[in-house]
């Protein structure tokens, strides 16, 4: 096998496809990629899409145990654009590297007849998203102190993403455009980790675009811009990112979907690519009466100063918003060292996390949520830790 350089991902002497681990699946060799030994351990999830998400032990010199790994099987595309287009986008994650962004180790995407996967770095704590559920279910949401640590860990993961440049200095251009909770999580002692870049744009040579009218990733996070497909840039993801912080800090959506009827919402020709936790069309119709108002109306009971940053990151215009990530970082950290009486990082969270999940968690069958169960489908078991009624 060759070395892989800075700009590739590993590919050959990757099995053509894994085999079915159940959720209590036995230990077994899956396979063997420069020496390091990957052992399946349970399957954790199946994907409306159809992905299966894994989890696998390294094994390096001698089988010492090296730790866990999520095995990330892809749906096969129908064609080969597609197939491209995907791979290229595990190839722009396995640039990035940075304490806060999950790592993509290897990946195979090459082959039109076998299976796609990557080999990732496996996160063992909650997503937001389950954290954000059991807050809701407790009836109490996420702290301050909580939001402000965690939306500044993102920033910094954001802000270099889209600072990186090829090896010879370009820009990568490179946009998430699909900040949402799902796609951030916690580590087991705290660490905050982005998942998932499999959306996002980038100015990389050679990449294949989306088609003109796809949206990627979940609306329901999306700036107007995109809705618009307007020009991205940094400021979209800042949009995002206030989104996703209203959610932690208040338990509820910065859009309510449901004040909007189906047959007022706009005709659109734009089609998302997965199905998105809020309506499309419901969406863009509220982008459109959107206005400094309705973030008010959301944070209205936070702190002065944790608004001022709230509305800024949520500008309509995106010359009002912060202009980098960075500066969005920057901000919620001075509110934090102004605000908090008593620093919060990693321990901090880590405790919170625990706590909310268990709380919550408690309570989950006896709290009633619409149709659907609250927690993730698929996620209770690998990320709360508790056990499941029959």
């Amino acid at each position: 096998m060759t070395k892989r350089s800075e700009d590739e991902v590993t590919t050959e002497e990757l099995p053509p496809s894994l085999p079915t681990l159940s959720a209590r699946g036995t230990s077994r060799v899956h396979f063997e990629v420069e020496g390091v030994r990957f052992e399946g351990v349970r399957e954790l999830e199946v994907r409306p899409n159809g992905e299966r998400l894994l989890e696998v032990e390294r094994r390096v010199a001698d089988g010492v145990l090296a730790g866990p790994c999520l095995v990330r099987q892809l749906t096969s595309p129908i064609t080969h654009i597609q197939r491209q287009r995907m791979y290229e986008e595990v190839q722009l994650a396995f640039r990035l590297n940075h304490p806060n962004i999950a790592r993509i180790f290897h990946v195979r995407a090459d082959d039109e007849e076998d299976a796609a996967y990557a080999v990732m770095e496996y996160v063992g704590g909650p997503s937001l998203e389950t954290l954000v559920c059991a807050a809701l279910v407790r009836g109490q949401p996420l702290s301050e102190g909580f939001g402000l640590y965690v939306g500044a860990e993102v920033a910094d993961a954001l802000h270099y993403a889209h600072m990186l440049t090829s090896e010879k200095g370009v820009p990568l251009g490179i946009i998430h455009r699909d900040v949402n909770p799902r796609h951030i999580a916690l580590g087991l002692h705290g660490e905050v980790k982005v998942l998932d870049f499999g959306a996002a744009y980038s100015l990389l040579v050679g990449r294949e675009e989306s088609p003109e009218l796809l949206l990627r990733g979940d609306v329901a996070y999306s700036s107007p811009e995109y809705l618009r497909k307007e020009g991205l840039t940094p400021r979209s993801d800042v949009f995002s990112l206030g989104v996703l912080l209203v959610e932690v800090l208040t338990g509820k959506h910065l859009f309510e979907v449901h004040d909007v009827p189906v047959v007022a919402a706009k005709e659109t020709r734009f089609r998302p690519e997965v199905q998105p936790s809020l309506p499309l069309q419901q969406m863009q119709a509220l982008m459109e009466t959107f206005t400094p108002d309705v973030v008010e109306e959301a944070v209205g009971h936070l702190n002065e100063d944790l608004k001022a940053v709230l509305h800024m990151a949520l500008r309509l215009n995106p010359e009002e918003r912060f202009a980098t990530a960075a500066d969005m970082r920057d901000s919620l950290r001075g509110v934090a060292n102004a605000q908090l009486r008593e620093p919060y990082g990693r321990a901090e969270a880590a405790k919170e996390a625990a706590r909310v999940v268990s709380e919550g968690g408690v309570l989950r069958d006896v709290v009633e949520f619409g149709e659907a169960g609250l927690y993730p489908e698929g996620l209770e078991k690998h990320e709360l830790g508790l056990p499941k009624k029959e």
